[in-house]
């Protein structure tokens, strides 16, 4: 069993964009919030699991801290069918490592800017990235892929 096409779409943009989905629940549908808020992007060493918090498995080193990003329109795009994605807009720059070191290989997407939080959605990086000092990670633009199908 899976979503229709246009359910991943309208469930993508509930999440992101803070968009109402339509004919789900009541006569205006699955609403989006009132206040819209941020959604937030963290590294993961490993994968966190469906079980896991936005703790689980995320990675430190001084600099470091989650990212947010808004849920609107501006800040994410949803498009495609077979699959439906959903990318960021624009850049996601974490903060420059200037001590310590760690590999992300996954990221995810919660709900709170510090602590255990929501993981909403998890996935694993095209390839590690080695963080030491000096680097500074980041996703540019349409770099940040989530997927529904």
């Amino acid at each position: 069993m899976s979503l229709t096409n246009t359910a991943e779409s309208d469930l993508l943009a509930l999440i992101f964009q803070n968009t109402n989905m339509g004919l789900v629940g009541d006569a205006t549908g699955l609403r989006g919030s009132s206040t819209a808020g941020s959604l937030y992007i963290s590294l993961h060493s490993s994968d966190p699991g469906e079980g896991g918090s936005q703790t689980t498995n995320e990675i430190s080193y001084t600099g470091y801290a989650r990212v947010g990003v808004a849920r609107n329109g501006s800040q994410w795009t949803v498009s495609g069918t077979a699959p439906t994605q959903v990318q960021n807009t624009n850049v996601i720059l974490f903060g420059e490592c200037t001590v310590g070191s760690a590999t992300a290989a996954y990221f995810g997407v919660g709900t709170d800017s510090s602590g255990a939080g929501k993981l909403l959605i998890s996935g694993q990086l095209t390839a590690p990235l080695a963080i030491s000092v000096g680097i500074t990670p980041q996703f540019a633009a349409n770099q940040l892929t989530v997927t529904a199908d």
